[in-house]
């Protein structure tokens, strides 16, 4: 005999789904980004290419934190001195801490020698430790230019502790998420150089 499906049941399913698709869209404002962006290395090691180092020499980039303005998937935009809203229609593909920490790993990777590791177990073995804080990633409205700024924090093998500000601007950038977006790649990128530069 066919079983009928209680309509207690079919409405407690019926409300749990609505819930999550409203969930979902809430997450995207009702719609699906045009744009997802996210930050590419200018500088890749090549295919092949092997590190090896010891503990004392191995550099581990960790904990690279974000105000709470960067700690979403959102674009912030300045509009003036005390006023922050997101770019339309633009959303990270990571949140951008998280996609600069392993821009600036794959950076240091191509600029040096050393031993690299980031997000692996062997975090905790290495001597000398990169930090810091993604403190701007944001469009200037007003300006009309994109600035990322990192503080960064190194940990060195005899205990010192050595802090640096990176920053890079691109400026005649219009509002829009793909100028935008490859701005901001260009300014990770000179950021992240000036970083491995400085750790060697």
């Amino acid at each position: 005999m066919h079983r009928m499906t209680s309509p207690t049941k079919f409405s407690v399913r019926t409300m749990a789904a609505l819930a999550a698709v409203l969930a979902l869209s809430g997450c995207f404002g009702g719609k699906v980004p045009s744009q997802l962006l996210n930050l590419t290395p200018a500088s890749t090691a090549p295919a092949g290419r092997a590190a090896s180092g010891s503990t004392e020499s191995a550099l581990a980039v960790v904990d690279i934190q974000a105000p709470q303005k960067l700690d979403v998937l959102r674009v912030p935009v300045t509009t003036s001195g005390a006023s922050l809203a997101y770019l339309k229609d633009a959303q990270w593909v990571e949140k951008p801490a998280r996609l600069f920490e392993r821009l600036l790993t794959d950076t240091i990777r191509a600029k040096g020698s050393r031993l690299v590791v980031s997000n692996t177990d062997l975090e905790d073995t290495a001597a000398t430790r990169l930090s810091g804080t993604l403190s701007a990633m944001d469009y200037d409205a007003a300006r009309g230019e994109v600035m990322v700024r990192y503080d960064a924090v190194l940990t060195t093998p005899d205990h010192k502790i050595l802090s640096r500000r990176f920053e890079s601007t691109v400026a005649g950038v219009t509002a829009k998420p793909v100028p935008v977006a490859e701005a901001m790649n260009r300014a990770a990128n000179e950021v992240a150089a000036q970083v491995a530069d400085w750790v060697g």
